[in-house]
């Protein structure tokens, strides 16, 4: 099983492919990657996921949004935010692996 740690660097990563995605599938057709691999793996765990856990993980890491700007958007405080995301990857911890 996937430490929280591990969820967390891996979310961390998921967000960066995604705010590069364009260099990173480029990159891919020449030079592969894993991240490719792992990017699948979380998208595919998360197609299960009840929908609030969707929209979060959706907004933060494949939009690459802060909590700061979930919370102003949702208006609704960073602690549901920082809540949410700590459900998304107890989610995540449980599912994945």
């Amino acid at each position: 099983m996937k430490s929280m740690q591990e969820i967390r660097e891996d979310l961390k990563e998921i967000r960066y492919y995604y705010a590069k995605q364009k260099m990173f599938d480029n990159a891919a057709k020449i030079i592969g990657h894993g991240l490719l691999e792992k990017v699948d793996r979380y998208n595919k765990a998360m197609g299960n996921a009840p929908a609030k856990l969707i929209e979060i993980y959706y907004t933060l890491y494949v939009l690459n949004n802060t909590q700061a700007a979930v919370s102003y958007d949702w208006d609704i405080t960073t602690e549901a935010v920082k809540q949410l995301n700590h459900q998304l990857c107890e989610y995540l911890q449980g599912v994945l692996d």
